[in-house]
């Protein structure tokens, strides 16, 4: 194999690595809610807008992010964003103002932000159109195991480590990352150059406009983020509290269980994605998906279920969730060739932005269920309060199913 391709295949892997990181950090939350509850003696509504920020860093910084990739390089902007990422979780050690540490989540979401993207740029770059599908797919899977392991084995090393030494960990596994990645990644030649800056700006705007005024594109994106609660609702970061307080489970289990979201979305990607393809049923696969998470939450939230039964169960939610992609490429369908790239990653953003609201909404609610126990001076909430909160996943569910199956009778007249 040539140098320049095993150089690449590293430099693939790595910027993979670095899309497990961002999973890892966005999950990371889930399980140290507690422990946070406590430090900073905060109600669920501020620590769901401190685990929902995260998504307004990340979102705002999409495009912007984008654009730095191709006018300065990946060798700069990643591991600038993943130093901006690991650093976002300082405030967590070396604060006692909730403030900083909600700064610090946006920061992290910022420089997630980059993952995705850069991985887009890498596998273009490195791999060519061609081959674009099977190695995103497989960093998909790479980054899926980051979400794996912001569970159980986070939940692990949490009680082993500590907090302080846990949060060192993880942020120093980033910069080392972001050393590596400067390392192997060769000099950038931008590909914009200065003297064609200002029509580049010009085009860029355009093309944004035009996916952000195109009213189809719009719909079923924010169809799409109506239905994102599953993943960045319960996955990321109520899940394992939940379970704790409706199903008695310790914290190792409750910790783990929820990841079989992610377990699932491993399998759901390549399958979902296959038979909606071969049946060109891309909205009938949505609704579907939709319905289907929708009764099981329902049923999560009014029934006691073994961890075997809830693993199954969870897995199938996972495989759901792969809506998601489905939801993408309809909205790049929508579009002229030459934005297919830029409605992908609009269209990614946009559903992203709406894990914010469902992580404030969540902790609203409950924090106006709550009954005012308190250990330790942090709150803690009883198995109502939860069922209120997480009723909204189910609730955006069935508005989605609905709003997917007019979006198709439209379509069809």
């Amino acid at each position: 194999m040539p140098h320049a391709s095993f150089r690449m295949w590293i430099i693939w892997l790595l910027a993979s690595f670095f899309y497990a990181y961002q999973y890892i950090l966005r999950v990371t939350p889930s399980v140290l809610m507690s422990d946070l509850l406590t430090k900073f003696q905060v109600n669920a509504e501020q620590f769901g807008q401190f685990s929902g920020v995260y998504y307004i860093g990340y979102t705002a910084m999409h495009i912007p992010i984008g654009i730095l990739l191709d006018r300065v390089g990946p060798k700069i902007i990643l591991p600038l964003s993943l130093l901006f990422s690991a650093l976002g979780l300082m405030p967590l050690l070396y604060s006692d103002t909730w403030s900083y540490p909600i700064l610090g989540r946006l920061l992290m979401g910022m420089g997630s932000s980059g993952a995705i993207l850069g991985l887009f740029k890498i596998i273009r770059l490195g791999f060519g159109d061609a081959q674009f599908n099977r190695m995103l797919g497989i960093s998909v899977t790479i980054g899926l195991t980051g979400a794996l392991w912001g569970g159980l084995p986070l939940q692990y090393l949490l009680d082993t480590l500590g907090l302080e030494n846990l949060i060192w960990l993880v942020a120093t596994l980033g910069i080392l990352l972001a050393i590596s990645i400067f390392i192997a990644m060769p000099k950038h030649v931008p590909l914009v150059q200065t003297a064609h800056h200002t029509h580049f700006l010009k085009e860029m705007y355009l093309d944004i406009k035009n996916v952000f005024t195109n009213k189809k594109v719009l719909l079923v994106c924010l169809l799409g983020g109506i239905m994102v609660g599953p993943l960045e609702g319960f996955a990321d970061v109520w899940g394992k509290e939940f379970l704790k307080s409706n199903m008695g489970f310790d914290n190792h289990l409750a910790a783990g269980l929820p990841s079989y979201i992610f377990f699932g979305m491993c399998f759901g990607a390549p399958v979902i994605t296959y038979l909606a393809d071969k049946f060109r049923a891309y909205f009938g696969f949505i609704i579907a998906g939709a319905i289907i998470m929708a009764g099981s939450f329902i049923w999560v939230f009014s029934s006691t279920f073994t961890p075997i039964e809830l693993k199954i169960l969870f897995s199938i939610i996972g495989i759901m969730c792969t809506y998601q992609i489905l939801v993408i490429y309809l909205a790049s369908s929508f579009v002229p060739e030459n934005i297919v790239g830029l409605t992908i990653a609009c269209a990614n953003m946009i559903m992203m932005l709406f894990g914010y609201l469902f992580h404030t909404i969540i902790g609203k609610i409950m924090d106006l269920n709550w009954d005012g126990t308190l250990i330790d001076g942090a709150r803690v909430y009883p198995p109502e309060a939860f069922v209120q909160g997480l009723s909204v996943i189910p609730i955006g569910l069935i508005i989605g199913a609905i709003g997917f199956s007019l979006v198709k009778l439209k379509n069809k007249t």
